[in-house]
């Protein structure tokens, strides 16, 4: 009889020790990281580009990615005739449509520089959040899913995929992980970027 006494005690410490146990609400998480992209678009390009532009046809990379802008409807191409010492040149001059103004977002360092985005990252899923100390659980690694959220249609066409990778891959559920801290109000921040 003393030993179920006994038993049954220990099994109560067991379970109010446990259930005492403070877990981690994800939801904060979720909030802190989408926080965390608060104003940061994915983009086509890693950085600024300049718009009005002229490319030789035969010899510039980025012809690709003009035509694919092109055939989205975000930019106007009118065929030039570049003349140089040498002779000339079949040229392409690239501008931006009225399509195109509507998803170009300026660089407000660089007058003429800027972007096409076409989304903004979402955190979907929280996949393990582990404590650095779990004596003092102040400080988190946290793996989670996220996608880009507010895709328009000109990124979602074939072309489009196709000339920028990045739009294939960062349209795809992807996962990351990140550290979050305890704030002094007691809520959550990152701590490290974006990283896999």
């Amino acid at each position: 009889m003393r030993e179920r006494i006994a038993l049954a005690f220990v099994l109560a410490v067991v379970a109010w020790a446990t259930g005492c146990k403070k877990q981690v609400d994800r939801a904060e998480f979720v909030s802190a990281i989408n926080k965390s992209f608060a104003g940061h678009h994915d983009c086509i390009w890693h950085g600024p580009i300049k718009l009005p532009a002229r490319v030789d046809v035969s010899k510039d990379e980025r012809t690709r990615d003009y035509n694919a802008l092109t055939d989205a409807g975000l930019l106007i191409r009118e065929p030039e005739v570049g003349r140089f010492a040498g002779g000339s040149k079949q040229m392409n001059k690239y501008e931006l449509s009225d399509k195109g103004h509507a998803a170009w977002i300026p660089d407000p360092n660089q007058p003429g520089y800027g972007n096409f985005c076409f989304g903004h990252f979402n955190v979907t899923t929280i996949e393990s959040a582990i404590p650095d100390d779990p004596a003092n659980p102040t400080r988190y690694t946290v793996r989670y899913q996220y996608e880009v959220e507010g895709v328009p249609d000109w990124a979602r066409t074939p072309e489009s995929m196709r000339t920028f990778p990045r739009i294939a891959a960062d349209t795809s559920i992807q996962s990351a992980t990140t550290t979050l801290v305890k704030d002094d109000n007691g809520g959550w921040v990152v701590q490290s970027a974006l990283g896999s």
